[in-house]
């Protein structure tokens, strides 16, 4: 995926502020300089767009799940400013937005050779770039009248009533979403990890774990690791610990298995040593092509597992 930096000129002086794709840099970084144990939270539904009810697709859940962390938010409902502000919703001082990538397809006609005939033709190339777009959370919007406010909290109520498994059922159906993927995994040991020679997977059994969804998302995390074996995405899994390459396959483990219980609809449970998330903010510092970058493979990787279901023309990218 690809988005542009450059910096956007406001009438004749350039605008020297922080870009929109460098404000989401800083977001993640600032949520993994928050401490050791960032991704514990609940699972409190798909990720949705409160006007239109779609669900957010791609790599966007990973960011609103994040976003959703770092300001403590539970309503996994978002809007954008502009529609917001056509139904007289209005974010409270001091809130802050997240963001979200919205696909552009992009396309030009270029002029080139025919290889074959020699002669000049036009071909048209497509390309798909990434918007980044700030979307606020419904519990830091209010209503500029009594009658916005009560329209804005029938339709959070609305919306909320979409109906979801009880816990019980949602965690047997992702363990078997796990257990379906490709790579076995091996019940035994005191050591969770993934091994390339192998391919296969080793994890404690769940007796070892503070939680079963504990078990499972550590699961969700090594099943990540296995999608970059050399028969399926191909990334580099044999880099020595400590060395930026190995930090970075951690990242878009850690990323992928967010994405993953998102689809698999179970809470995120991941202990993280501080050196991983040092490592982390210095891979997301090194700019927001990166970031889009090790996005695209999480995303790629969570595919593999569990793919999402085709979009409709009413949902979000």
């Amino acid at each position: 995926m690809t988005a542009t930096t450059t910096k956007p000129r406001r009438g004749k002086r350039a605008y020297d502020g922080p870009t929109a794709e460098e404000k989401l840099c800083a977001d993640l970084v600032a949520l993994m300089e928050q401490g050791t144990t960032p991704w514990r939270r609940e699972w409190q539904g798909h990720h949705r767009n409160l006007l239109t009810g779609a669900e957010y697709r791609g790599g966007n859940p990973v960011l609103l799940e994040l976003g959703a962390m770092l300001r403590g938010h539970v309503l996994p409902l978002w809007i954008g400013g502009a529609q917001a502000k056509a139904e007289g919703w209005f974010p409270r001082k001091g809130s802050t937005a997240a963001r979200i990538l919205r696909p552009q397809l992009n396309k030009r006609e270029e002029e080139t050779t025919n290889p074959a005939t020699g002669e000049a033709e036009t071909v048209l190339k497509a390309w798909t770039s990434y918007k980044v777009v700030p979307v606020f959370n419904a519990a830091d919007l209010v209503g500029t009248t009594d009658e916005h406010a009560a329209a804005l909290a029938e339709r959070i109520a609305a919306i909320g009533q979409t109906e979801h498994r009880e816990p019980a059922a949602r965690l047997e159906a992702a363990e078997a979403a796990l257990e379906a993927w490709e790579v076995p995994a091996d019940h035994c040991g005191t050591l969770a990890c993934y091994v390339p020679s192998l391919d296969r997977i080793r994890i404690p059994s769940p007796e070892a774990f503070t939680s079963r969804e504990a078990f499972a998302a550590t699961w969700a995390h090594e099943a990540i690791h296995s999608t970059g074996h050399s028969s399926r995405l191909n990334r580099p899994l044999t880099s020595p610990f400590g060395s930026q390459a190995y930090a970075r396959e951690e990242l878009i483990a850690e990323l992928g298995a967010v994405l993953l219980c998102q689809r698999l609809e179970m809470g995120t449970q991941f202990e993280n040593h501080a050196a991983y998330l040092a490592h982390w903010v210095e891979i997301l510092k090194e700019g927001p092509r990166t970031l889009f970058k090790v996005l695209s493979q999480a995303r790629q990787a969570a595919d593999l597992i569990a793919p999402e279901a085709p979009a409709t023309d009413e949902e979000e990218a």
